[in-house]
């Protein structure tokens, strides 16, 4: 094996731990919280949030949100060209019990602004192709969804932000591609998700 090669190597294992590490601890404790579910005898294996909603006022919006990607139907998916639309990046995996509670709500409030400036996004963090796709039929997501777990694309740009610290965690962009909100948990009800992208929306 070359010295080119093993370089190689080290990249990839490297890139792949730190994509583990942000989809599962994030940077506000996360690797405590999983400790204390193991000392407790549970193995639930994700950070619940408690749907606490972090709102972030515009003018204290500063960096914008770049990524650029494919998504599971190998669609191109960038930052770029989702400027001027509000955008709602859901995190998520397919054995996650409070994704699977609050699929619905997503999308009750993704078809309610279907034909708005507004574009919902799934980024899966933990699962391949079909197991994602498995998930996405029995709870008719419809819309894009892009699988994070190998590469961490989504999960990086945000982690000088606000960033998914749970898993549920759903953030709202505002039409300049800036952190609006975040909510940290499943989404518990439409209402509240409704009003923050009605916000951004009124806004822009």
């Amino acid at each position: 094996m070359t010295v080119s090669s093993i370089r190689k190597r080290l990249v990839v294992v490297g890139a792949t731990a730190l994509v583990s590490a942000l989809a599962l601890t994030g940077c506000s404790g996360g690797g405590d919280t999983l400790a204390k579910q193991y000392g407790n005898g549970t193995t639930q294996n994700y950070i619940s949030g408690d749907g606490a909603v972090t709102e972030v006022s515009a003018k204290d919006r500063k960096d914008t949100v770049d990524f650029s990607t494919k998504d599971s139907d190998g669609e191109r998916v960038s930052s770029k060209a989702l400027r001027g639309k509000v955008v709602v990046l859901n995190f998520w995996y397919a054995s996650c019990p409070p994704c699977r509670a609050e699929a619905k709500y997503l999308s009750k409030v993704q078809a309610e602004y279907a034909d708005k400036d507004v574009q919902f996004i799934g980024v899966n963090v933990r699962d391949q192709a079909a197991t994602a796709a498995a998930f996405e039929r029995t709870f008719k997501v419809d819309y894009p969804t892009v699988l994070d777990a190998d590469t961490g694309t989504m999960q990086l740009a945000l982690s000088g932000q606000i960033a998914p610290n749970a898993v549920p965690a759903t953030i709202v962009l505002d039409t300049k591609g800036r952190v609006a909100a975040r909510v940290l948990g499943a989404v518990d009800g439409t209402s509240i998700l409704d009003t923050l992208v009605s916000d951004e929306l009124k806004a822009s």
